[in-house]
């Protein structure tokens, strides 16, 4: 089998260690040659892909992948690779290709719990592009017969963005917002759910989160805790200091269903509760 991902970051990165001996080959795209440099290092062969321009090299690479990641977030023109690749992965007809979205796509529902029949109401420019570009993949998907999986995930997270880096940084904080909860996923469960999908049929969307919608303020003073610092000051939603897009994050809260991808890919999650995340980073290196 071979592997293509468009946007190799955070959560692909944890993918391509938790499945590289499901694959023969992984290639993947960034926009740098530092980045590329660094791909090459942690063995996948890398292509230069701007978002716009398709080159020769991913035609060719598409021509023979039988799996395709997605992880790059669309724009006003739509979703870059099939903008760029429609024709070519038309052509190739991998046997799988998994496109990463976000429980952004659902909006406010007034904490109440969301599930994959729930109606999308994107707030934030961002979400109501990336509900576009899952109408672009899932068009593509039937007019192709091509299997898609449509994984929406919540917060992500993991060793080197968590709660202890943001407390030794200094930019932890503790915004008050009476009835605000997030849902989280673990990049490792991310990937989990993602090589768990290889060996089973399942297609269509999936909510890709954790077990305990919770206030953020909790899981900034869970992690002090267990650092032994004190935790930064409660700040009132109102009274924080905080850029554009963050703000717009407390403008949105829902319960996240996971229950479809535990179901149809018998996928337990490693980590289900923040607590046992937080608890698994500090014991094993949270950098």
């Amino acid at each position: 089998m071979r592997l293509f991902i468009f946007g190799v970051g955070f959560s692909s990165k944890a993918f391509v260690e938790a499945a590289r001996d499901q694959f023969d080959w992984i290639g993947g795209t960034t926009r740098s040659e530092e980045k590329a440099a660094q791909l090459k290092e942690m063995g996948v062969e890398p292509f230069l892909f701007d978002g716009e321009a398709a080159t020769d090299a991913i035609r060719e690479a598409l021509r023979t992948a039988t799996h395709v990641l997605v992880s790059i977030a669309p724009n006003d023109g739509g979703d870059p690779v099939l903008n760029a690749f429609l024709a070519d992965l038309a052509k190739a007809q991998p046997q799988w290709i998994a496109y990463l979205s976000t429980v952004g796509v659902y909006g406010d529902h007034d904490g109440a719990w969301v599930t994959e029949e729930t109606e999308c109401k994107p707030v934030s420019l961002r979400s109501r592009q990336r509900v576009a570009a899952e109408s672009q993949w899932l068009q593509f998907a039937h007019d192709t017969d091509t299997r898609l999986l449509i994984l929406r995930l919540s917060g992500i997270y993991g060793k080197g963005r968590n709660g202890f880096v943001n407390l030794e940084r200094g930019t932890a904080k503790r915004v008050i917002k009476p009835g605000q909860v997030f849902n989280r996923i673990h990049a490792e469960d991310i990937a989990g759910v993602l090589k768990a999908s290889l060996s089973t049929s399942a297609a269509g969307i999936y909510n890709v989160s954790d077990d305990e919608p919770a206030p953020p303020q909790d899981v900034v003073t869970y992690a002090a805790e267990l650092m032994g610092v004190a935790p930064p000051p409660e700040i009132p939603f109102e009274e924080a200091n905080m850029s554009p897009m963050g703000r717009s994050f407390y403008g949105e809260t829902k319960r996240v269903d996971n229950a479809k991808v535990k179901r149809d890919m018998n996928y337990t999650f490693a980590y289900p509760t923040y607590r046992v995340a937080l608890d698994a980073l500090w014991r094993d290196g949270y950098k």
